[in-house]
C-alpha cells in the first residue's frame, strides 16, 4: 500500500517444493535457490505472517523465514519486495521479473489476480521484454513499472483504467490490439500550473472483526462486490487482464500505490494520478465521483494551498501565502494508498491527506471525509520523508528518525501502547525506539513495519496470523508466546489466539542487514543482505 519515488533497499514449509525454506544459511546454500550474489552481498528475501497457499495446514510463520528463489522463468535474484494483496505475497527479480505466490484456489478474486500461484514464487504472466522495477497490490488489484517508466494493472476490473489489453496471458510477450477504446490521460502538467480551488469535506479469508462496533462502523462493499463466488471461472470474470495504462507522451511513472479499490501513481516530476474507486474522496479530485476509468491527474499541492479551511488571515495575504508555499513544497516525492484513504508527502516534508476519515487516518482532527488533498497541519513543519497506509491508519517517519501515526488502533497497530484511536499523529515514544532512526516504514492490514537506520525490524499491530513476527518478543514474553503458538493451532476449536503488539517489537532477523521492507494484508516481506 505504499509508493516511493526511490527504490527499495520500497505454517511451516515442509518438503522439497514449497517455496518457504524453513531451514537457515546452510539449507539455502544447499539448494542455492534462496540467496544470490549481487553487488557482491547475497540478498534474500525473508517473510512471516499468513499465506493461506504456502502451508497445507494453513498455520501461519510466526518469525522470518527465507523465501526460496525461482530457478525458472530466468530469475537471477532478488531485486525488491512488493508486499502483496489480500493473501499473497509479490516480489522482483533481478532480472525484472515479478513474482507472485501464496494464495489458495478458495480465496477467490486474489487467487486469480496472483496469477493462481500458490506454494512456489512463479513469474506473473507479463510480457518477457518487460523489466519490472516496482509494483503494489491492493485487495484484489495489482499495479506495476517497468524500467521505461510504463504501468501495467490488472485484477478487479472496477479498479482497472482503459488501457491497452494484453488479451491473451499464455502467449506472454506479445501485445495484442486495444480490446477496449485506449483512453489518453490528461498531458502532465508541472503541479504547481494549475490551481484547483476545491476543498475537503466532511474477501474471502480469514475473520478479522472485533467487537460489535467496529462491525457496524465499517464501510463494507456491496453484496454483489463482496460474495464469495461459486467458482474460478466466475471470479476469473470480474477480473480484467493485464494492460498498459495509457497516459500522454512524456509522462514517466517512478512510483505507484494500491488502495483497496483505487490507484495511485506519481511520475518523475513529481505529479500524482489516480484511478479507480473515489466515493469517499479518496482519489483527492474533490468530489465523491464513484469511479474514475482513466488515470487523472491530482492537484495535490494546489488542494493544499488554496483549501477553504485555510486561515482567514492567509487568504489575500501574498507573505503569508509565500511562507505557506515554501513550507508546503513544490511537488510529491512518496505517495501511499490506504483501504480508502491517500497520503502524500512533498519534496519540502509536508504531509497531505484525503479520503475516508471515519478512524481519523486522515489525520485532520476529526473523522470527517476529506475530499480534496489537505495538510495535516498538526505536524507542519516537521519533516517526513515516508509514508505508509493500512485499511483504517496511517503511519510516516521524519527525516529526523521519528515516528508518527493515527487512525484506528483497534489491533495496536498505531503502536502507541494503547488501542485508543487517535484523530491526530501522535509520536510513537516507545521504550524499544529509543535511539533508534526509523527510516522505511510499510502498513499492512491492521499492522505496521518499520527500518531502523541501525538496521533493524519493528513491527507491531493485529498479530493473530504471525504478520507481527511473535518470536519478536521480550525475554519474559517467550513462554506466554509458546502457549499461545501452541493454541493457535487449534483455533478453529476456539481454544486460543495469539498477541497483538501495541508497541514496536523488534524481529530477529539473524545476520541480515534489512533493506527494505513490504507488508501484505496478513504476511510481512523483508529484503535483506549479510553483513559485510
Amino acid at each position: 500500500m505504499n509508493g516511493r519515488s526511490g527504490g527499495g533497499g520500497g505454517g511451516g514449509a515442509g518438503e522439497g517444493g514449497l517455496g518457504v525454506v524453513a531451514g537457515g544459511e546452510e539449507e539455502m546454500e544447499e539448494d542455492g535457490a534462496g540467496r544470490v550474489q549481487a553487488a557482491g552481498k547475497e540478498r534474500v528475501v525473508l517473510m512471516w505472517g499468513y499465506l493461506p497457499g504456502v502451508s497445507p495446514q494453513r498455520s501461519p510463520l510466526l518469525g522470518p523465514v527465507p523465501v526460496r528463489l525461482p530457478l525458472a522463468d530466468g530469475c537471477d535474484g532478488w531485486r525488491d519486495v512488493c508486499g502483496g494483496g489480500c493473501g499473497f505475497a509479490m516480489a522482483i527479480s533481478e532480472s525484472g521479473k515479478l513474482l507472485t505466490w501464496g494464495s489458495a484456489d478458495d480465496m477467490g478474486q486474489s487467487y486469480v489476480t496472483a496469477g493462481k500461484h500458490e506454494e512456489t514464487p512463479e513469474a506473473f504472466p507479463l510480457p518477457s521484454d518487460v523489466a519490472i522495477l516496482r509494483a503494489d497490490a491492493g485487495w484484489a488489484h495489482c499495479v506495476a513499472i517497468t524500467d521505461e517508466g510504463n504501468v501495467y494493472t490488472w485484477g478487479w476490473k472496477e479498479c482497472v483504467p482503459t488501457g491497452r489489453v494484453i488479451s491473451d496471458q499464455s502467449s506472454v510477450g506479445t501485445l495484442e490490439k486495444d480490446e477496449r477504446q485506449s483512453a489518453t490521460a490528461t498531458d502532465q502538467v508541472s503541479p504547481r500550473s494549475q490551481v484547483s480551488r476545491t476543498s475537503s469535506g466532511a474477501a474471502s479469508g480469514p475473520s478479522e472483526s472485533r467487537g460489535t462496533d467496529d462491525s457496524t462502523k465499517r464501510r463494507r462493499l456491496s453484496s454483489a462486490k463482496h460474495a464469495p463466488e461459486s467458482s474460478t471461472s466466475s471470479d476469473e470474470s470480474l477480473s480484467a487482464p493485464p494492460c498498459v495504462v495509457t497516459f500522454n507522451t512524456g509522462v514517466k511513472i517512478a512510483a505507484v500505490a494500491a488502495g483497496g479499490r483505487h490507484t495511485l501513481a506519481l511520475s518523475d516530476l513529481g505529479q500524482v494520478w489516480g484511478w479507480g474507486y473515489g466515493g469517499e474522496g479518496q482519489l483527492g479530485l474533490g468530489s465523491r465521483i464513484r469511479t474514475v476509468s482513466s488515470p487523472h491527474p491530482i492537484p495535490c499541492i494546489e488542494s493544499a494551498l488554496y483549501s477553504k479551511d485555510r486561515p482567514a488571515a492567509m487568504k489575500g495575504n501574498k507573505t503569508a501565502e509565500a511562507q505557506i508555499s515554501k513550507v508546503m513544497g513544490n511537488c510529491v516525492k512518496a505517495i501511499a494508498c490506504g483501504g480508502r484513504h491517500s497520503a502524500v508527502v512533498t519534496d519540502s516534508g509536508a504531509l497531505l491527506t484525503f479520503g475516508w476519515g471515519l478512524y481519523g487516518q486522515c489525520g485532520q482532527g476529526n473523522t470527517d471525509d476529506v475530499l480534496s488533498p489537505t495538510c495535516v497541519s498538526a505536524i507542519l513543519g516537521i519533516k517526513m520523508q515516508d509514508i505508509g497506509a493500512g485499511l483504517w491508519h496511517t503511519v510516516c517517519t521524519s527525516v529526523d528518525g521519528d515516528v508518527y501515526s493515527f487512525g484506528g488502533n483497534q489491533f495496536g497497530q498505531l503502536g502507541t501502547g494503547s488501542d485508543q484511536t487517535e484523530t491526530v499523529p501522535k509520536l510513537v515514544d516507545a521504550s524499544s525506539l529509543e535511539n533508534k532512526n526509523a527510516r522505511t516504514v510499510s502498513c499492512g492490514a491492521r499492522h505496521s513495519a518499520i527500518i531502523t537506520d541501525e538496521g533493524e525490524v519493528f513491527c507491531w499491530g493485529w498479530n493473530k496470523y504471525g504478520q507481527v513476527g511473535i518470536s519478536a518478543l521480550h525475554l519474559e514474553e517467550k513462554i506466554t508466546a509458546a502457549f499461545f503458538f501452541f493454541n493457535f493451532l487449534h483455533m478453529q476449536l476456539g481454544l486460543g489466539d495469539s498477541m497483538d503488539r501495541n508497541v514496536p517489537c523488534s524481529v530477529p532477523v539473524d545476520a541480515y542487514h534489512p533493506l527494505n521492507v513490504s507488508c501484505g494484508w496478513w504476511h510481512t516481506l523483508v529484503l535483506a543482505e549479510p553483513p559485510p
